[in-house]
């Protein structure tokens, strides 16, 4: 696919990605699922590379759901290693790009201070940047998020008669962060997997057929084409 095919006019300002496959993409190569998950750091760095090709703004990725504590102990154990030497080893190549890194999710004691420092290194390190804003969802739940939101509101003492959206919105996780105008799932499934359940309301969706390690911006490019064929109504008729 060629980058004439998209409207460089009507770009999503914001993309939001499920990566998922890693696992089904070893295990059909006869790989532990540690080697899909090494597999899928590259599909990432591409679709960071498309998203900065094509002008998109804000890019959201699905890296380790309050789930995903379920998997076996030795995968999730990588998971919490690989991501802090992913940190440490590409945020300086993400801020020569000027890539602005972001994490949403909970921050509890299940999560190494090790790896917590690499993320505030991380973000301190190129919170000036606005080429792209990539967010990283690790830990993260969108139910959680919602219920946390809700504590926030109770804890201020907010009157039930003053919780409007915006309340809401305003106590998220990272209410400066606009809702997503495209949310790409990949490996065939279709369904959202507790993924920002709150701004997803109006998003419009791409369910691709393909393992995220095999995941590129020819793909990213073939959903924002996709996108651009919609017609956004958020609800209302057309005139």
């Amino acid at each position: 696919m060629s980058l004439p095919e998209i409207d460089l006019s009507a770009v999503p300002a914001h993309v939001a990605c499920v990566m998922d496959g890693n696992g089904r993409w070893a295990e059909r190569r006869g790989l532990p699922r540690t080697a899909g998950h090494e597999a899928g750091l590259d599909a990432l760095f591409d679709a960071v590379d498309g998203a900065l090709e094509i002008g998109v703004q804000w890019l959201t990725v699905y890296a380790f759901s309050t789930e995903n504590w379920s998997r076996p102990l030795e995968e999730v154990r990588f998971l919490l290693d690989f991501n802090r030497a992913t940190l440490r080893a590409r945020r300086d190549e993400m801020h020569e790009r000027g890539v602005r890194l972001r994490f949403v999710g909970g921050r509890d004691r299940r999560l190494a201070r090790s790896l917590l420092r690499e993320m505030d290194a991380a973000a301190e390190l190129t919170a000036a940047n606005r080429r792209l804003t990539l967010t990283v969802a690790f830990n993260y739940g969108g139910r959680a998020e919602i219920t946390e939101a809700v504590r926030r509101i109770v804890a201020a003492g907010t009157r039930p008669e003053e919780i409007t959206e915006d309340t809401v919105g305003a106590n998220l996780f990272s209410p400066d962060i606009p809702d997503p105008d495209l949310l790409i799932r990949t490996s065939g499934e279709y369904r959202l997997s507790n993924f920002l359940l709150w701004q997803s309301a109006y998003s419009e969706m791409v369910f691709l057929d393909v393992l995220w390690p095999d995941f590129s911006r020819r793909h990213l490019l073939k959903a924002v084409v996709e996108y651009q064929r919609r017609e956004r109504r958020f609800g209302g008729l057309d005139q």
